[in-house]
């Protein structure tokens, strides 16, 4: 998710879509949030999430538990639910202060399939008074959560297209049963990278995305290995022909 909507006239004002290494703290530059990733299991209850008040005053935070699907076309999509709680919903925290709370899983999990969601913990601004043009910003994180089963696996097809001279489009689609998040994309033709894609791409299960490798120089013509490795340290290999 890119954007989040207006809430009772707060804005948005920053959106950490969890791209960090699972174990690194998210930070909204009021708050944080460890683990940046959150990870379930069927027989997982709860889970313990540490809220960090990073300010020096009281900060009031809320938290919105949606479902995260994709379209085919890897656009996500988000909708409110309460398959999941976070107790409390509506933390207060002092300046500098540290609270452990509990995400809590509601209904039965999937024993076939990863299920897929988002926490979006925001921070709820003071009221401002009625006069004034000053609008209050509310800063948010966007986490993923997964609840995952032990058969559920992703499973993924990857493909090339030229763009330009020194960009070539990568298209993974996901026919699996869990989450795929593209690390790092590269085009390698004799042991040297011709073009490069890095960042964080999730690709949910039934969803396809398109990644754009760029290189240094013009990408020649000819065989080349597509290499795309995924956030737990593996790589796919696929043998390509560029024309």
């Amino acid at each position: 998710m890119n954007t989040l909507q207006h809430h009772n006239r707060f804005v948005t004002g920053a959106l950490l879509l969890g791209l960090l290494a699972p174990w690194a703290a998210a930070s909204a530059g009021v708050f944080s949030v460890t683990p940046v990733r959150l990870y379930m299991t069927p027989r997982d209850r709860a889970i313990a999430v540490t809220l960090t008040n990073e300010a020096d005053t009281d900060v009031v935070l809320q938290a919105d538990i949606n479902t995260w699907s994709q379209k085919p076309d890897g656009t996500d999509e988000l909708v409110l639910t309460e398959d999941l709680i976070l107790a409390p919903p509506i933390i207060k925290l002092a300046p500098k202060a540290r609270q452990v709370v509990r995400l809590a899983l509601l209904r039965p999990a999937d024993a076939s399939r990863q299920l897929t969601y988002r926490m979006i913990i925001r921070e709820v601004p003071e009221a401002q008074p009625a006069a004034g043009i000053q609008v209050p910003i509310a800063l948010a994180l966007s986490m993923p959560v997964f609840i995952t089963p032990p058969a559920a696996k992703r499973q993924m097809n990857c493909s090339s297209q030229r763009a330009e001279a020194k960009t070539v489009n990568v298209q993974c689609s996901n026919t699996g049963s869990a989450y795929a998040q593209i690390r790092e994309a590269s085009l390698v033709r004799d042991k040297l990278t011709l073009a490069r894609f890095e960042g964080g791409s999730y690709i949910l299960p039934g969803a396809s995305k398109t990644v754009s490798l760029k290189g240094e120089k013009a990408v020649t013509a000819g065989e080349a290995q597509l290499v795309v490795t995924f956030d737990d340290g593996q790589s796919l290999t696929t043998s390509i022909t560029l024309p």
